[in-house]
């Protein structure tokens, strides 16, 4: 069964006030780098977003006017440095919809947040004969660290299938929902197919089971609102460089009664009250989940990046992306030979594609010879490609400052694909 209308997420609608695209682009300067003399198309927004100059000088004034380290100092750069630490896990708070700075844990991204909650969350309450559910579209992260607790603790790995559009089969996953069923762990956007996930319907059949409910939302919170209490779900990981922010830096939304209850991923400074040698007393959460030294002007400038998110306004460009969407996927069937891989009735700005005549490492080499630059491989998804029985494919992925001509530069640039190989 296929999700129906009325379960899936709204979508943006026309005459919401369009984007300014133009204003946007101009505060980004790696959109002005020149690629054989014309600016650089960016379609690889699902492996990283560019950085706005706000984000950049967030970074820049952190280390020239405000560098110390964090929780540890009572001089005045260190209090500084803490505040601007603790400001932005308030804004991550306000962003995915909490009011609990709490629940917020920073971490290295959505992996490290996945691996915690299998680590910790996962080693406390999954045993032998107990079952973990993902789905046939996750991303290698939100599969792996889930097998390793499985050969860790002899519990079993259930997939819910997938339809020939990259959609979840809800009668499936509703018949794989067991009293054994521990943790369902869900992509809320698919990197490789840009399918949005029914993620409250997922999480309320799954809590009805007595599951908790784990959302890799790495590919969600660029591009849609997301608010974590409405949803429901019991924890939500993202990643700051899909978001406009910097690399390395990541978040764990957790609701507070499981992270009270457990126990650390990693020892070491700041994640404790009292250290002798014969008892460690652990810290408050977050802080017990954030061993050492934190990335501290990731944080920093990941708020920089919420604060500019806020300015833009997240459903402004949701709307503008659906609109690349539409007008992407209109253009690319125009292109002899071209399969899209996922085509799901409502999605995000991915466009995964193979051609008849080439290779998808082949396609992305020309491509970045007419200055577009997108992605071609499995997307760490190798079981998607699987499915759709492809060894990779070409993917498009759409971010705020993206326009319809970069897009006909790619479709130009797939149509001297087929002449060279055609």
């Amino acid at each position: 069964m296929a999700v129906s209308p009325k379960e899936r997420i709204a979508m943006p609608v026309a005459g919401r006030p369009p984007l300014d695209v133009e204003r946007i682009r101009q505060d980004f300067p790696v959109l002005r780098v020149l690629q054989r003399g014309r600016p650089i198309a960016y379609l690889d927004n699902a492996a990283t977003s560019q950085k706005p100059q706000q984000v950049i000088d967030a970074i820049y004034r952190y280390y020239s006017e405000q560098n110390a380290n964090v929780h540890r100092g009572v001089h005045y750069l260190s209090q500084q440095a803490t505040d601007l630490y603790e400001q932005a896990r308030s804004k991550v708070a306000k962003f995915v919809g909490t009011t609990v700075g709490c629940e917020i844990v920073f971490t290295r991204g959505t992996t490290e947040s996945i691996n915690l909650v299998a680590h910790s969350y996962g080693r406390q309450h999954v045993k032998s004969g107990d079952e973990i559910l993902i789905s046939h579209m996750e991303h290698h992260s939100n599969i792996v660290p889930w097998q390793m607790l499985c050969e860790q603790t002899g519990a079993h790995l259930k997939v819910i299938p997938i339809n020939d559009d990259g959609e979840l089969l809800l009668d499936e996953f509703e018949k794989l929902l067991t009293p054994r069923t521990k943790i369902v762990s869900i992509v809320h956007v698919s990197n490789a197919l840009g399918t949005i996930n029914p993620v409250k319907y997922i999480v309320d059949k799954a809590h009805a089971a007595g599951a908790v409910v784990v959302v890799d939302g790495a590919q969600a919170t660029p591009h849609l609102p997301v608010t974590v209490k409405e949803l429901g779900c019991d924890f939500y990981a993202l990643s700051g460089h899909k978001m406009y922010g910097p690399t390395g830096i990541g978040v764990l939304y957790g609701r507070a009664e499981l992270l009270e209850r457990m126990q650390p991923f990693q020892g070491g400074g700041d994640m404790i009250l009292s250290v002798t040698f014969e008892k460690t007393t652990y810290n408050h959460h977050p802080f017990r989940f954030e061993a050492g030294t934190p990335h501290i002007e990731g944080a920093i400038g990941l708020g920089a990046a919420i604060d500019y998110l806020h300015a833009v306004g997240i459903e402004k460009i949701a709307a503008h992306e659906h609109d690349l969407l539409e007008y992407g996927t209109q253009r690319l069937l125009e292109v002899d030979g071209l399969r899209l891989i996922g085509t799901a009735r409502v999605k995000a700005g991915v466009l995964g594609f193979t051609l008849a005549s080439a290779h998808p490492h082949d396609v992305g080499q020309i491509l970045d010879d007419q200055g577009v630059a997108v992605r071609a491989g499995h997307h760490c998804a190798q079981p998607v490609m699987q499915r759709f029985g492809v060894p990779a494919t070409t993917r498009a992925s759409f971010g705020m400052y993206n326009t319809r001509e970069e897009i006909d530069r790619m479709v130009d640039g797939l149509h001297e694909v087929n002449r060279i190989f055609g």
